[in-house]
C-alpha cells in the first residue's frame, strides 16, 4: 500500500511547525500520512522538534531541496556537497529515508544547448560523491527529472535512469514528478517503466502547479503508470498555495495558481483520492 503525502508548500513558505499544526487533523483525516519538508538554508530546521512533532501526530517526514542560485556543481562540487550535507543530516535526523529533489542543479541554470559529455560526466562524478556521503548518514539521495527550463541536465525518467545506472550506487533513487512529466516524457505509463527499478519516490501536481483537477494533466494516466509500475512508496501531492521568496522565484510562481488552502483539503486531495482508487491505487 503507498501513503498519501503533502508538501507542506501548501500551509506555509518554509517548515513552520506553528502554521503547519493546526491544519493536521483535517490533513489526517484526509487521508495524509507524509509531509515533505524542504530544505533551504543550513540550520532553519530544528530536527529534533520536527522529529517530535511528526512522531506525535503519526506521520512520516520527507525531506528535499534543490541546489540554491550560483552553485555550479561542474565547475565546482565541493560547493554542491558543501550544500547538500546538512540537507542530508537533517534528513537522517528526522527519519527521512531519503533526501530529494533537484540535487544536481540549480533551477533556471541552463546553457540553452544541450548538456555536453563533459557535463554529464560530472553530473555522475558529483552523484557518486553524494551518494557516498548519503551512506555515511544512512540516507538515499534522490534525482528528480526536471522540464527543460529548469535544467538541461536531467529531464527525463530516462535521464535519470543512465545516470543511476552509469554510477550503480546502491542508494540512488529516481525522485518523479507529475508536473515535470506533463512537460517532458510521451506518457505517464512508460516513464513510471522505464524509473520503475530505482523509483524511490513520486509527486503529483497539476500542470500550472494549482489546485488538482483544476488543470491538463491527465490524473487517470498518471495514476494508472504509477500502478502500473508496481510502485508502492509516497505518492506526494505538491500544491503550493503558500509560497514565496527564493522557492517562488525559481518555480516561477509570479501570482497564485491554487486558490485557497480549504480547496485543496476539499476538493483537490478527494480529486486524487478519487483517480487513484479508479487506477486500482491503493492510498490509504
Amino acid at each position: 500500500m503507498t501513503i498519501l503525502g503533502l508538501h507542506t508548500f501548501a500551509l506555509a513558505p518554509s517548515w513552520d511547525i506553528a502554521r503547519i499544526e493546526p491544519e493536521l487533523e483535517r490533513l489526517l483525516e484526509g487521508g495524509i500520512r507524509l509531509l515533505e519538508v524542504p530544505f533551504v538554508r543550513p540550520g532553519a530546521i530544528e530536527a529534533a522538534r520536527a522529529r517530535s512533532f511528526a512522531s506525535h501526530w503519526g506521520v512520516e517526514l520527507f525531506v528535499s531541496t534543490a541546489l540554491p542560485a550560483g552553485i555550479n556543481i561542474i565547475e565546482a562540487p565541493s560547493d554542491g556537497l558543501a550544500f547538500l550535507e546538512p540537507a542530508l543530516q537533517l534528513a537522517a535526523e528526522v527519519g527521512s529515508f531519503g533526501l530529494g529533489g533537484m540535487t544536481y542543479a540549480a533551477p533556471g541554470a541552463v546553457t540553452g544547448r544541450p548538456a555536453t559529455g563533459r557535463e554529464i560526466d560530472g553530473v555522475c562524478r558529483f552523484l557518486d560523491r553524494v551518494a557516498r556521503t548519503a551512506r555515511s548518514y544512512g540516507v538515499k539521495i534522490g534525482i528528480e527529472p526536471c522540464n527543460r527550463y529548469e535544467t538541461h541536465l536531467i529531464n527525463t525518467a530516462r535521464d535519470a535512469a543512465r545516470i543511476i545506472e552509469r554510477i550503480g550506487a546502491e542508494n540512488l533513487f529516481i525522485h518523479l514528478d507529475s508536473y515535470h512529466m506533463h512537460q517532458e516524457e510521451e506518457g505517464f505509463e512508460p516513464a513510471f517503466s522505464e524509473a520503475e527499478p530505482f523509483l524511490g519516490y513520486v509527486q503529483v501536481s497539476e500542470s500550472n502547479r494549482g489546485l488538482p483537477g483544476r488543470g491538463t494533466l491527465d490524473w487517470a494516466a498518471c495514476m494508472k503508470g504509477i500502478e502500473a509500475a508496481g510502485y508502492r512508496g509516497p505518492v506526494t501531492v505538491e500544491c503550493p498555495v503558500r509560497i514565496e521568496g527564493p522557492a517562488a522565484a525559481s518555480a516561477a510562481i509570479w501570482k497564485p495558481v491554487a486558490g485557497r488552502f480549504d480547496d485543496l483539503v476539499e476538493i483537490g486531495l478527494p480529486h486524487v483520492r478519487r483517480c487513484a482508487k479508479a487506477a486500482g491505487l491503493d492510498l490509504g
